[in-house]
């Protein structure tokens, strides 16, 4: 691995790591934590195990089961029997955890959109074109790439892009 890369992934997770503070930040007043938006983003994709909602939030199962029994109290998320397995159970979400949800996506998306509005064509240009390439490094960190592991993969072959974890420095 060469120097430029390391400093490149070095700077990478500096920045990361203060969009997330500051993604998390951005609706502190909304009825939603960051983690519990998160959650029902995940599950919004197709219903999930504990343990992989867990492992996609960067966060130990007893923490996940403490946001689903408050998301499930809320009405928001309800868990159903595992089809492929009858031992296991699934998070999946409810209407009302889906119209929260788009809510609350809304309400973020457009304080990030006037944010955005505050930079150059270019510079938005710049961030657009870079995208495609932040995704495929998410797949790559998702996959087990850089970090030594291979994760498992969530349950009915739901692989959502994790969102960025901020590191543990």
């Amino acid at each position: 691995m060469t120097s430029d890369i390391q400093e490149l992934a070095g700077r990478y997770r500096d920045i990361l790591r203060q969009a997330v503070f500051l993604v998390r930040s951005m609706d502190a007043e909304g009825e939603l934590s960051i983690g519990h938006l998160s959650t029902l983003n995940m599950v919004a994709v197709g219903p999930m195990r504990v343990g992989a909602i867990a492992r996609n939030a960067g966060i130990k199962v007893p923490s996940a089961t403490e946001q689903i029994i408050k998301l499930e109290l809320a009405e928001l998320v309800e868990r159903v029997p595992d089809p492929a397995d009858a031992r296991g159970v699934l998070v999946r979400l409810t209407s009302k955890g889906q119209d929260v949800r788009e809510a609350a996506n809304t309400r973020r998306n457009g304080s990030m959109a006037r944010a955005l509005q505050t930079l150059s064509g270019e510079e938005v240009q710049a961030i657009a074109a870079a995208l495609p390439a932040i995704a495929k490094l998410n797949e790559a960190l998702a996959g087990g790439h850089g970090t030594g592991t291979q994760q498992d993969q969530p349950a009915q072959g739901h692989n959502p892009a994790p969102a960025p974890q901020p590191t543990k420095d």
